[in-house]
């Protein structure tokens, strides 16, 4: 049969967060077992038809629903994930087998609470368990991404194929069991015991014995998921399957194993995160390390109570207009927040305050809300209530990602509700010195607040690196631990230790620490109090190791105000000013004159110093709202940093323009980010020769490219034929190199610069820049006096780390000798993998070095 070329159009079952397939904390789906698809975490409470078609199958629990459309497609549903041990509890079938819907018809509504209580997770997924010859074309959507009920989520095309006849031939085998699973013959095995069927080669049908039905109804094919949990196998229940092919018995014998195993269905959780690779000791707990430091003081929780506002409203029209106001009131404060913090060059605050603001106009919030009134709620604890629901839902989500933004969400309630209180905003208590603040979750706002009072340390029970409060306790210098889980509160809650240790280094607590043990820690701190006053009693003067290179330490910066803190701090320049702070938290993009005046300033702070200025690194992982591009599976794969300019061209001209209008011109280095190929470095340096050549100019800037995928490291020797300067940026890098994302706190622990992979595609950018250019590193990695031992032993010329780094970064490379380092590293890049390495390299970086080095030079360190 034949079918000419169309195409059909899935829409999403309900409003929700797209997950992708292979991203849904589960192997069988994830791994594709039950077929390709995509998920959403469901922020409605009904799921509704995505096309039109037959259901021809319904579980008996009511949490999955499979449709046929008439060209035989066909569709699952499965409502969460472990939704078949509720039994169907909090789950209303609205539809049943045979019936025909319409696309947009409702086919079950569920309770989210009742569900996200026994679930594992309340990700749908919507899987195409049979293609009958269609193909699904890649996803429009990103994960992350918010869709509305309705929206088109998936679009499958046809081609004119023949089908043939597929049937299994050959001896025929039978064998009868009992079904063990204890959730019955759900989705889960189901998909299993299809794939056992096609990796054996074999016609495989299940037959219900204890059936009464017709025998139709009795058996089913391995080819169809709907049929086989058609079926409503129970455990218990007596089967028999026969297996036609040449490994029939084969086939059967791996059926029987899954069937009959109990604990056969069971998927394997995720692995849990991990936290430290140091063995915790008695009285210890693990956290993530979302800013390194030490601490030493006294563990004081903090739970901050929302604004107090009244039950009951005064009718929908009073507390409408309320609502209202407060938010105009809250959406202001934001907005001038934001701009104050883009005047400072604080780039990460104005992110922050641009994301809440941006989240305070969300009609679903404002529709929840209003939807509280209508009930007869007062506008404070109707915004309290939708705010509650919504940080609920993204709570129970795997996406790490969205799970961290809840701190942001509460925020936002606390900012609505102190608005619509009339009772005075109670003041946080007055913290004791050198206080460990210990809470489930704090928002930024109360971050700020609390880091008024300088706080020695931050541990929190949930949160993650990539969290707002994370970026605001790093820009603060707060040593800070996340994710440690409800055992924080348990044990603060049981007894409030008057002196713990908080090492934000190896990323654990000590609650218990002995003696020995506190005046360890207190000599440690000490040691760095002191070692931070001489670096920067010598943080003006050069970084020369102790085998006479000269190494640039430079600064990361975001603005004109960070360029003054890098000038003060001692930075030997700017190896990285990202110009996306000027194009953020605006309508439009900036234009010429505004851009000039920026840069100019930020040459102007460094004193004819070089500036290294970053062109706009924008991509569909940060959206501008003046710049929509095109939603893909995967941003970090998609069009960004060089990319960017064949698609909108215009962005590049004004900046390229803005920046050859800075003085002194031969200060300045433009640097080109995501580049993959040397065609790209190429275009942009004819234009940018264009431009000066029309504008008058004699001088030329620099002009280089970042090293941020692998194909620019293996490929840096054509890259430095046309570059002047290349700059590896490791936080990319190294998750290109490890197929790591750097923003999942899961695998922060392993995305590794030190990875045995990562080291050699630097040294393979360094030797392929030899001779012809220098070599930077502007990544995170430079920032760690120990990785950037290991760095410039690699070769590397110049380091740029955040502005207060500088001054011990310099003093780590005075007492470096970096040839007898560098003939170490033959024998580490063949180490297994980075936990290796960085064992070899804190145990040499340990020892002394020294034997052929004078008194006099070693009195520099």
């Amino acid at each position: 049969m034949s079918y000419p070329e169309q195409s059909l159009t899935l829409q999403a079952p309900v409003a929700g967060i797209v997950v992708p397939l292979t991203a849904v904390p589960d192997p069988v789906f994830a791994g594709l077992a039950l077929g390709d698809g995509i998920a959403l975490d469901p922020l409605g409470e009904c799921l509704h038809a995505p096309c039109e078609g037959e259901v021809v199958q319904c579980a008996r629990t009511h949490h999955a629903i499979t449709l046929r459309t008439e060209a035989g497609v066909e569709l699952l549903l499965h409502l969460g994930l472990d939704t078949v041990e509720l039994k169907g509890q909090g789950i209303e079938l609205l539809v049943g087998v045979g019936d025909r819907v319409q696309a947009g018809d409702p086919l079950c509504r569920f309770d989210a609470d009742a569900l996200a209580k026994g679930a594992s997770a309340l990700i749908t997924p919507l899987v195409i368990t049979e293609s009958a010859g269609w193909e699904l074309l890649p996803s429009s959507y990103c994960e992350g991404e918010k869709v509305a009920l309705g929206d088109p989520l998936m679009v499958l095309s046809h081609t004119a194929v023949e089908q043939t006849d597929t049937c299994a031939s050959g001896p025929v085998a039978e064998r009868r069991m009992v079904l063990a699973l204890a959730s019955g013959l759900h989705a889960r095995p189901a998909a299993r015991l299809r794939a056992i069927a096609r990796e054996h080669s074999v016609s495989l049908t299940v037959t219900d014995e204890e059936a009464t039905d017709a025998a139709e109804s009795s058996q089913a094919s391995a080819d169809s998921l709907s049929a086989l949990m058609n079926l409503g196998l129970i455990k218990g229940a007596r089967l028999k399957l026969t297996a036609q092919g040449e490994a029939g018995q084969a086939a059967l014998d791996a059926a029987e194993r899954l069937l009959t195993t109990p604990k056969a269905e069971e998927h394997s959780a995720p692995p849990p995160s991990r936290l430290t690779a140091v063995a915790l000791e008695k009285g210890e707990l693990a956290g993530l390390v979302a800013s390194p430091g030490l601490a030493i003081g006294p563990l004081v929780s903090y739970q901050a109570p929302l604004p107090s506002v009244a039950q009951q409203g005064e009718g929908k029209a009073v507390e409408t207009a309320r609502l209202k106001d407060a938010l105009h009131r809250v959406g202001e404060t934001l907005a001038q927040a934001e701009a104050q913090a883009t005047r400072q060059g604080q780039s990460a605050e104005a992110e922050i305050f641009a994301a809440h603001g941006a989240w305070l106009d969300d009609p679903d919030l404002i529709a929840a809300a209003q939807g509280c009134i209508t009930d007869g709620r007062s506008a404070g604890q109707a915004w309290r209530e939708a705010l509650d629901a919504e940080a609920a839902r993204l709570s129970a989500s795997d996406n790490a990602l969205l799970a961290a933004r809840v701190a942001d969400l509460r925020d936002l309630q606390r900012r609505v509700m102190a608005e619509l209180s009339d009772a005075p905003e109670a003041d946080l208590p007055t913290l004791p010195d050198n206080a460990i603040l210990v809470a489930e979750e704090l928002t930024p706002s109360e971050l700020v607040a609390v880091a008024a009072q300088h706080p020695a340390g931050l541990c929190l029970a949930g949160g993650g690196t990539t969290s707002h409060v994370s970026i605001l306790a790093r820009a603060r210098g707060i040593p800070c631990l996340v994710a440690m889980g409800s055992s924080l509160i348990e044990a603060t809650n049981a007894t409030a230790p008057e002196r713990v240790i908080l090492d934000a280094e190896e990323g654990r607590l000590a609650l218990t620490p002995g003696q020995q043990q506190l005046t360890e820690v207190t000599q440690r701190i000490e040691t760095r109090r002191q070692e931070a006053d001489a670096a920067q009693a010598l943080a003006h003067e050069p970084a020369i190791t102790l085998d006479g290179r000269l190494i640039e330490a430079c600064a990361n910066i975001g603005g004109a105000e960070e360029a003054r803190l890098a000038a003060a701090s001692g930075a030997d320049g700017v190896g990285l000013l990202r110009s996306e702070f000027l194009f953020l938290a605006r309508d439009s993009a900036p234009d010429e004159a505004h851009q000039r005046d920026e840069y100019q300033a930020a040459l102007s702070a460094l004193g004819g110093k070089p500036v290294i200025i970053r062109t706009l690194d924008i991509g569909a992982d940060k959206q501008l709202p003046y710049l929509r591009l095109p939603s893909v599976p995967n941003p970090a794969l998609g069009v960004r940093g060089a990319r960017l300019w064949t698609s909108h061209p215009e962005l590049l001209e004004t900046q390229l323009k803005a920046l050859l209008g800075v003085t002194p011109l031969e200060t300045l280095q433009i640097m080109l980010p995501m580049v993959s190929e040397v065609s790209e470095l190429r275009d942009v340096r004819q234009r940018l020769e264009t431009l000066a050549s029309e504008m008058g100019l004699t001088a030329r800037p620099l002009l280089g490219a970042m090293i941020e995928v692998p194909s620019a490291a293996l490929c840096a020797r054509s890259l430095a034929a046309e570059a002047d300067f290349l700059s590896i940026g490791t936080n990319d890098l190294t998750q290109y190199t490890l197929a790591m994302d750097r923003e999942d706190p899961s695998l922060s622990a392993r995305a590794d610069v030190l990875h045995p992979a990562v080291l050699r595609l630097i040294q393979a950018t360094v030797d392929g820049a030899k001779g012809r250019c220098p070599v930077g590193v502007c990544g995170a990695a430079a920032g760690d006096e120990k990785v950037a031992a290991l760095l410039v032993a690699l070769g590397v010329d110049e380091l740029s780390v955040e502005p207060a780094r500088v001054p011990a970064v310099k003093a780590a490379l005075r007492c470096l000798h970096a040839t007898t380092l560098a003939d170490e590293i033959p024998e580490w890049l063949a180490l297994e993998d980075a936990s290796a390495v960085r064992q070899h390299l804190s145990a040499w970086l340990a020892k002394p070095h020294h034997a052929d080095i004078t008194t006099t030079t070693l009195e520099r360190c």
